[in-house]
């Protein structure tokens, strides 16, 4: 029979992320007026105010969880995990708290501060050209150094308890209890590892809610063509999305399409304009997935206009922007690899009741 770990060890550490979690207040949810969509209101739920600043945060949490409660992880286990850097980010600060040794494989294309608030969590970075290579490599670092591989990937749907334990779906529901919708008409999120669709379109049918999920994906990953199509499970070699975080060139073990009720495919120039337009009417930056997801939101919003509905719809704040001030919000950047954002951002501001001209800065 194999040596179980320390006990004691195991039961310190789940405690202190634990006590991490009580720690923290639950997310903000935004609400946002929208004024030429009267009867229609937007809300965001702001993932980018837990401590280490995204949505991953929630990921790093149960993912470590799973792994201590399945005795994987003991004292001494090097904990690898293959990222494009927002999960890694939030796996370092946990990895930092239990005093465990953490290397994040990463694309070589992930935006710098990414890496710089992994070391500054003490991680260690191991950075590959190929983004389909992380598995691989971070495989092999894991047998190398006998530490534990978390895979995010294969075990983002199961190490969140889908049926409530203040997991984002319960949270935002709650939050939702005394708005003139309570019961959002739409929730929009993106998928990166799947586990966040997952989590919500399990809880929206376990609580009898008639809430639709709409999952916006970028226009270059496969998600939204599996969902289509269920033999579609490799992206074409050469095809790349730009916004880090989500869309995924293989279909990942942890994608649950049969709970999703939606996808929308959104253009990368798309994905670039919404968050910057966003940016300028909450006053603060955000990231680029969650310009994706204020495309696939405005999509939705004019649709029910148009049939005359009215309802409530809620997406994901998912990090914040200043990690993307080299690349998103760099006009040079954004005009070497040729995404013209300006139209979107023009889409988005309209929608929002921006006034004319408001840039972000």
């Amino acid at each position: 029979m194999p040596a179980q770990r320390d006990r004691a060890w195991t039961s310190e550490a789940v405690r202190r992320i634990e006590a991490d979690s009580h720690r923290s207040a639950d997310t903000h949810l935004i609400r946002l007026e929208l004024p030429r969509f009267p009867g229609i209101t937007l809300y965001l739920k702001d993932e980018s105010s837990h401590p280490t600043g995204s949505l991953k945060h929630r990921l790093a949490r149960s993912l470590f969880l799973y792994a201590l409660c399945n005795d994987w992880i003991g004292p001494g286990t090097t904990v690898i995990e293959a990222s494009s850097g927002s999960t890694a980010v939030s796996e370092a600060y946990f990895a930092r708290m239990l005093g465990l040794r953490f290397i994040a494989v990463v694309p070589a294309s992930t935006a710098p501060p990414k890496l710089e608030a992994i070391r500054f969590y003490g991680g260690e970075i191991h950075e590959v050209t190929d983004p389909r290579a992380v598995y691989d490599a971070a495989q092999q670092l894991a047998a190398e150094t006998e530490g534990h591989y978390l895979d995010q990937f294969t075990f983002a749907e199961r190490a969140t308890d889908w049926r409530g334990n203040n997991n984002i779906a319960e949270s935002l529901f709650t939050q939702m209890r005394s708005e003139e919708h309570p019961v959002p008409a739409w929730i929009v999120c993106g998928a990166g590892t799947g586990g966040t669709s997952a989590t919500i379109g399990r809880y929206i049918r376990y609580q009898r809610f008639a809430t639709r999920l709409c999952v916006a994906d970028p226009e270059h990953s496969v998600f939204h063509r599996h969902f289509a199509d269920r033999s579609q499970k490799l992206l074409a070699d050469g095809m790349r999305s730009r916004i880090e975080g989500i869309g995924r060139p293989r279909v990942e073990p942890s994608f649950v399409p049969d709970v999703i009720d939606r996808m929308i495919a959104v253009p990368d120039p798309d994905s670039i304009g919404a968050m910057r337009a966003l940016s300028a009417a909450i006053g603060r930056r955000v990231g680029g997935s969650t310009g994706t997801n204020i495309i696939a939101c405005a999509d939705l919003i004019e649709e029910m206009a148009a049939r005359g509905e009215e309802g409530s719809i809620v997406t994901l704040l998912c990090d914040e922007g200043e990690r993307y001030a080299c690349t998103y919000y760099d006009d040079g950047w954004l005009t070497e690899i040729g995404l013209d954002w300006r139209p979107a951002e023009a889409r988005i501001a309209r929608l929002l009741g921006c006034p004319e001209g408001a840039r972000e800065a």
